[in-house]
């Protein structure tokens, strides 16, 4: 267990990280709306949803004065490593989001869902072994098996799935920005210099940069008959599951085991589920329960076992406990 110096306690990390992977969850739904309502394309969609969650962290920064910066580190970091960071961070995060939308025109939502967020944690859990010297133990590795396995049911278990080899490849793709954005994440927590707003402020700069021709090509002025209706649901998808939740999502990473980061972001599809459920329509199935609970059990089993080892680590250290 790796020693948290980037000052946010460990269990209020497990909490923004739930409080994101659940926002998350909210984005499909708004996205589905926004297609009915205009002829928005999904590379214009990230991209407006990018900039405008730029400006509503950035603003937010502002008006508040919170950096995220932990108080050990009382020294900010040169601007070239600001830099540095903020390029590879949104490199990661154009990449897992475009690809993810590419994966999904070519293989169906299905497939690019349970392959990207399927091999997120395997990748995450591999990498960190490596880089960080993370080990998730038995009990960890079982939940991880468990959630894939939630996964799978969850998403697949409802009906026909349609594999396209380059769906895959470009899921698998998603999947590598992901799990690069979440490792460099942790990695860079663990220094005490961590800043998770202007992490987040600077990721948003580059990934819109990044999105901008793209989103240009594809048209960055959508047409409707409900400029109004068009307006909220951008400006929703740019606060609550774009600036609110990658906010949380840079401050928990920092401080939680990459792999347990990368199972919780698994609410995500239950998530997604439950609002299906409730508020379109879709009829409660077997699969989708019997997912959605193995999911969520996997889920909280990793967790308590998260902060349970932290707290040790600090009773060991000395520390007081803090939540």
């Amino acid at each position: 267990m790796s020693n948290n110096v980037s000052g946010l306690p460990v269990g209020r990390g497990l909490i923004y990280l739930v409080v994101a992977g659940a926002a998350w969850g909210t984005a499909g739904a708004a996205a589905s709306l926004v297609y009915r309502t205009s002829d928005m394309g999904p590379v214009s969609l990230s991209f407006w949803r990018c900039a405008a969650g730029l400006a509503v962290l950035y603003a937010a920064r502002l008006l508040t004065g919170w950096s995220g910066r932990s108080r050990a580190a009382a020294e900010p970091l040169p601007l070239g490593r600001r830099v540095g960071r903020a390029a590879a961070t949104g490199i990661g995060l154009a990449v897992f989001q475009t690809a993810y939308f590419a994966a999904v025109s070519a293989t169906g939502l299905a497939v690019a869902t349970v392959v990207t967020l399927g091999a997120g944690p395997v990748l995450i859990a591999l990498g960190a072994r490596v880089t960080l010297g993370e080990r998730l133990g038995r009990g960890g590795l079982a939940s991880v098996a468990g959630a894939l396995t939630g996964l799978v049911v969850l998403v697949l278990g409802g009906g026909d799935a349609t594999v396209d080899p380059m769906g895959v490849l470009l899921a698998l793709l998603s999947a590598a920005g992901y799990s690069a954005m979440t490792l460099l994440t942790r990695w860079w927590g663990r220094d005490g210099g961590a800043d998770s707003s202007g992490a987040t402020v600077g990721a948003f700069a580059v990934t819109s940069l990044v999105l901008l021709p793209f989103a240009a090509a594809e048209g960055l002025v959508p047409h409707t008959d409900a400029p109004g209706a068009l307006l909220l649901l951008l400006a929703y998808v740019a606060t609550v599951p774009t600036a609110l939740a990658y906010g949380l999502y840079f401050a928990g990473a920092a401080v939680v085991r990459s792999a347990t980061v990368s199972v919780i972001m698994l609410l995500e599809p239950v998530s997604a589920a439950v609002l299906a459920v409730a508020l379109l329509g879709e009829r409660l199935t077997a699969a989708t329960l019997a997912g959605t609970l193995l999911m969520l059990g996997s889920v909280a089993g990793l967790a308590a076992a998260e902060a349970r080892d932290a707290r040790a680590a600090r009773r060991a250290r000395g520390d007081v406990v803090a939540v």
